[in-house]
């Protein structure tokens, strides 16, 4: 590889880091099974996504891709109405595509279910325990969340569609990153992740998904969503829980 002005530290954690170097993202993961499934992930996915470049544990190398992010998680898009519209576009395309052959974390229905109830509870008698957030915000929350938990039918999900990981370049997507949570899920939640935080461009998503959905379940995986995941943030030294747009998103549901 050629020399190179930086390395910009992209993500890094004790869980996994991502470096870019030049046009090369370095993808460095301690759980070698989340890789796999992003690489076969993307090789069967309808949409497009990064070109692997190469391969040698605990190291994947991706080519990175033109445009820029549809936005950024706590701060105005700047992308346009159309540019999320392509975004509800690919979406569905992917939703619409024969299921992966393994399940995802939000699978498909059963167990999985009572799963996702038994973290959503861990989660909310975690964080009024340790004061992390106001019992009220949590408990009011957690209502929302407790919507989403019911039979849905699976299709193929990217199970991480945060507005970053969307590239775009001008009105058109040119690819998406991060697909080591993909597997068989709900489609909404793929739809919720995608507007977390966004929710003035949900109509623009949904109009480029192309058919009407339940929009009180996603505000139930917003909830759901940041319930969830304020603790693993809070410990992996995102710094204080209440600078995360994840808590600005449950005291906007109230």
């Amino acid at each position: 590889m050629a020399d190179v002005e930086e390395v910009e530290v992209v993500v890094a954690h004790s869980e996994r880091a991502t470096l870019r170097v030049g046009d090369v993202f370095l993808k460095i993961d301690a759980d070698q099974t989340r890789t796999d499934v992003e690489v076969e992930a993307m090789a069967i996915a309808p949409i497009p996504t990064p070109e692997v470049l190469w391969r040698k544990p605990p190291v994947l190398a991706l080519a990175a891709l033109p445009g820029t992010a549809l936005g950024r998680l706590g701060e105005p898009s700047t992308a346009s109405p159309a540019a999320w519209a392509a975004a509800g576009a690919a979406a569905r395309k992917l939703h619409d595509a024969p299921l992966p052959p393994w399940p995802s974390r939000f699978g498909d229905r059963g167990p999985s279910l009572d799963e996702i109830a038994s973290d959503l509870d861990g989660e909310c008698e975690w964080l009024v325990a340790n004061g992390v957030l106001p019992a009220d915000l949590v408990t009011r929350n957690r209502q929302l969340a407790e919507t989403a938990l019911r039979a849905w039918t699976p299709v193929f999900i990217h199970g991480d569609l945060q507005v970053d990981h969307v590239f775009v370049d001008g009105d058109e997507v040119t690819g998406v990153v991060d697909w080591s949570e993909a597997g068989q899920g709900d489609a909404l939640f793929d739809v919720a992740i995608l507007t977390l935080g966004h929710n003035e461009h949900l109509g623009d998503v949904v109009a480029g998904y192309g058919t009407d959905v339940d929009r009180d379940l996603i505000r139930a995986w917003w909830s759901l969503r940041c319930l969830t995941n304020v603790r693993w943030l809070a410990e992996h030294g995102y710094g204080s829980p209440e600078e995360f747009p994840e808590v600005a998103v449950l005291r906007s549901q109230l």
